[in-house]
Parts: C-alpha cells; sequence; structure tokens
C-alpha cells in the first residue's frame, strides 16, 4: 500500500482541534482552586482534604487507560473515533458542574468529584491523542503549544470568576459557613462553557477514517498486538509477586509507623496490580486476544524508553503541582491573611486570591507555550527546555518562604506558569515520534500513570509527613515541591531528544 503524508493543518485547524480543551480545563480549574474550599465549606478539616482528593487521581488512574485502548479501537463513523469520548464525558461532565455547588453535604460533594474528574477524564484522555492523529510529524510541537495555550487560557477562565464575580457584588461569604454564590455561580457558568467548547470541536472537525489511517506513513517501528501479547504470555509471575509484597508490606506499616489511613489505600492498588497483571499473563498465555486486561498490562511493560525516562520526570513534577493544588488555600488563608478558619471572611478573601493566582501562572503558561518554549527548544532542545522549565517552577514554589506580602506572590505564580506550560507541551512534544500511531490513545492513557500515582503519594503519604512534622504549619508543603520539583528537572538530564536548530 502506497503510504503518504498527512495533510498540513491551518491555524485555524489548530484552533478547532484543541479548542475543547479550553471548556475541558475551565472545569480543571473550577475544581482544582475552589474544591479544598468547599469541602472546608462544608465541615472538612485541614487533614481530611488529602483523602478527599484521592478520588480525583484514582479515577484518572482507572479511566484513561481504559478510554484510550477503547478510542484506538472505536468508529462510529460520521462521529468517528476519538469524539464520541469527546462529547460523553462532556455532557457529564457539564451535569457534574451544575450540581456540585448544591451538594447539601460533605458526602454528596466527594460523591460529585469523583463523577467529575472522571467524566473530564474520558474527555481529556482522547484529546492528547487527537493531536497526533489529526496532525503530521512535523506539526506536532505546534499542535501541544497550541492545546496548552488553550488549557491555560481555559484555567486562567476557570481561575478567576470567582473573584469577578465578588468584584461584580455577588455574596462571597454564608451566614454561618456553605458555599458562596461566587463559586455556585462560577461553577454553573463553568459548565456551559466546558460542554459548548468540546461540542465546537466535535462539529468542527473531520477525523480519518480507519482507511485513510492506514495509508499515512508509520514513522514509528513498534510491536503489534500479537507480539505484545507474546512477550506478555512470556513472563514469568515473580514480577507480579513482587507488586503483591510491596503493597501488602506498605498496608501492614500503616498501623506500627502510625501513619494516615489513606496509606491502606496505597498498599491495595500496589496489590491490585499486581493481582490484574498475574490475569493478564495468564489471559495471554491461555491465547486470548481479545481481552483489555492483557492488553494493557503488556502494553503497560513494552513502553517505548523514551516514555520510560520521561516518566521519572512526570511523576516528581506532578507530585509538586498536587501538593500545590491540595495546599495552596491553607498556606495564603493562615501565612498570609491570617485566617485559618474556613467559615471567616479573611479565609474567603484569601480564597479568592488563590483563584487569582491560579489565573496568573495559567495565563503564563499560555503565552509561554507560544513563545518562550518553542524559542528555547530551537536553541537547547526539547529535553533542555523542559529542565529549564522546572527549574522556574521549583524556584516559585520556594519564594513563598520569602515573600511576606500576598499580593507578591504574582512573581511566584511567574515561575509555576512557565513550568506548568512545559509540563503540558514539551513531554508530549518529545513523546510525539516516539509513539506508534495505531497505540497512541492506550500510550497516552497509559503516560497518565505517571501523572496519577504521585498524586495519589502526596494524597496518602503528606499528611502524614505533615502530622508528623509539621503540625498546623501548611507553608512546609511549599518547600516540599519545591525539593521535588527541582528533582524533576535533575531527572531531564536522562531524556534525550533531537535539538532543533534556530532559524
Amino acid at each position: 500500500m502506497t503510504t503518504v503524508e498527512k495533510p498540513r493543518q491551518s491555524f485555524a485547524g489548530l484552533w478547532n482541534i484543541s479548542f475543547g480543551f479550553f471548556g475541558i480545563q475551565i472545569g480543571f480549574a473550577l475544581q482544582n482552586a475552589n474544591m479544598s474550599r468547599i469541602f472546608q465549606s462544608l465541615g472538612s478539616s485541614l487533614d481530611d482534604l488529602p483523602a478527599l482528593w484521592i478520588t480525583a487521581p484514582l479515577t484518572g488512574l482507572l479511566v484513561q487507560p481504559i478510554v484510550g485502548h477503547m478510542s484506538d479501537r472505536t468508529w462510529l463513523g460520521r462521529l468517528g473515533r476519538r469524539r464520541p469520548y469527546f462529547l460523553a464525558g462532556a455532557i457529564l461532565a457539564a451535569l457534574s458542574l451544575f450540581l456540585m455547588p448544591l451538594a447539601p453535604v460533605l458526602l454528596m460533594a466527594a460523591v460529585l468529584l469523583w463523577t467529575l474528574d472522571a467524566s473530564l477524564n474520558i474527555s481529556m484522555e482522547p484529546f492528547r491523542a487527537f493531536v497526533g492523529d489529526m496532525l503530521r510529524k512535523d506539526q506536532h510541537t505546534a499542535g501541544y503549544a497550541v492545546q496548552t495555550a488553550f488549557i491555560g487560557a481555559g484555567a486562567v477562565v476557570g481561575s478567576i470568576f470567582p473573584w469577578l464575580l465578588e468584584s461584580m457584588g455577588v455574596a462571597n461569604e454564608v451566614p454561618g459557613g456553605g458555599i458562596p454564590d461566587t463559586v455556585r455561580y462560577s461553577f454553573w457558568f463553568g459548565g456551559a462553557a466546558l460542554f459548548a467548547a468540546v461540542l465546537w470541536t466535535i462539529v468542527s472537525t473531520k477525523e480519518y477514517s480507519p482507511d485513510e489511517m492506514a495509508r499515512f506513513t508509520e514513522s514509528v517501528d513498534h510491536p503489534d498486538s500479537a507480539q505484545t501479547l507474546g512477550a506478555l504470555a512470556a513472563r514469568g509471575l515473580g514480577g507480579s509477586l513482587v507488586w503483591i509484597a510491596a503493597g501488602a508490606l506498605v498496608a501492614l506499616s500503616v498501623a506500627p509507623l502510625g501513619l494516615e489511613k489513606e496509606v491502606y489505600l496505597l498498599g491495595g492498588l500496589l496489590i491490585t496490580y499486581g493481582l490484574a497483571s498475574i490475569i493478564a499473563i495468564l489471559l495471554a498465555r491461555s491465547g486470548s486476544t481479545t481481552n483489555m486486561l492483557s492488553h494493557i498490562v503488556g502494553d503497560f511493560s513494552g513502553m517505548p524508553t523514551v516514555m520510560k525516562r520521561l516518566a521519572v520526570a512526570q511523576f516528581f513534577s506532578w507530585s509538586a503541582l498536587f501538593i500545590m493544588w491540595i495546599n495552596t488555600t491553607p498556606v495564603v488563608a493562615q501565612n498570609f491573611y491570617g485566617a485559618a478558619d474556613p467559615a471567616s471572611a479573611g479565609y474567603q478573601d484569601a480564597g479568592n486570591w488563590v483563584g487569582v493566582l491560579f489565573a496568573i501562572y495559567n495565563g503564563v503558561a499560555a503565552i509561554a507555550a507560544l513563545t518562550l518554549l518553542p524559542w528555547l527548544a530551537a536553541r537547547v532542545g526539547k529535553a533542555r527546555t523542559h529542565m529549564i522549565g522546572l527549574l522556574a517552577g521549583s524556584a516559585g514554589y520556594a519564594s513563598f518562604f520569602i515573600i511576606r506580602d500576598p499580593q507578591w506572590l504574582v512573581l511566584s505564580e511567574i515561575g509555576v506558569g512557565i513550568a506548568w506550560a512545559s509540563i503540558l507541551a514539551m513531554p508530549y512534544a518529545i513523546l510525539a515520534g516516539s509513539l506508534p500511531q495505531r497505540k497512541l490513545g492506550i500510550y497516552m492513557g497509559l503516560f497518565n500513570i505517571f501523572i496519577v500515582i504521585p498524586q495519589l503519594l502526596v494524597a496518602t503519604v503528606m499528611g502524614s509527613i505533615m502530622n508528623a512534622f509539621f503540625p498546623g504549619e501548611p507553608i512546609w508543603t511549599m518547600l516540599a515541591a519545591a525539593i521535588v520539583m527541582a528533582l524533576a528537572a535533575v531527572a531531564m538530564l536522562w531524556v534525550e531528544d533531537e535539538p532543533r536548530k534556530a532559524g
């Protein structure tokens, strides 16, 4: 069969392909900036926040590989391959955003967070693969840069909306406690905006059919599904037993070491993966070629080398981000506003200012993705560019210990924004030429594991560390974030790419 290059997309094409991410990120921004505030307004203590946040990364861990595997094998005619998942996720996420501020009790808010995160992941994962589906190799960097710009822009809108509403006279506190109107109206606006943006991408794009995809040049030599399952069937069970033993050891250490109860979940996940891999290996040995579990486990064990090395940097960088998302509101409220009580006006003011700070770092990310990162990558390469971006984020977190005026935290967010732009764009630009087209969905989903696992570790372990060494002093979480982000930068020393020539 004669192979051809994919058509080159215009800027309008790049816009349409990624515009839906603008809406998805509005949803994520509202979640990230306001869920700790909602939980505490409904009666959660600071110590309970990590446990309540666990549902979000755990959902991504389960949903993204499954959706990636399924979307690689989906074709629904005019609706296409990835777009059915965009639509389903957008509908569910919009409903969750509408219902979230109506939650009367903490349990309902936690359930809605799980539903919201599952829905956002159903839409988000195929969007990563969609760029690779629709663009030729020499446009991958531009495609992910545009996607990152929309992520930043969406996050600005979602983060700053409560603050804008307060400036317009909308109530920002509820006598006796509860979810204020600024948050309530922001979530309703976010649900409508998310659905509209995703719908734009669905109606303005046309996916390539399986026959068309087969004619395009496959630039990556990678084992096919039969070879992957064969390699899985040949594996012994020793590695699986090690995962199970590690999980049991973690679970049995909780009581003797006085760890937080959430650590039981970490042990349970390790045991579950070990058992799942045993089942996958046995199914592969039996000759089963259609079961999803064996394909996912086999593809996970057969990841390209560059993906494995990038996984280390992803692990540390997303650990730092999750520390920030959970703790920024309590840190700013207690250390910069002197208001640790969630029912106080000072705490709600701090919550609004955190929304502004989050909007600033996302705005910086949108600008950096289209300007700074491409310029820097052309001169020092994509891997070194990512290292520089991560170091900027580490400096931003560390500056929380130097700054005393909350207004000057804007400077901290500039560094965080550069790091955020790099985290959203550069790893995918590096991976773009290393992943096989026919497995783009599953590998983008599996790459998410290295985003989710560190978040689970932060949610389960950080509470134990803080209670043991810095009880009631959340500011120290920012030092942890700075150190962990610096480790991510160091990990990039082992990732190689081809530097582009300046020109």
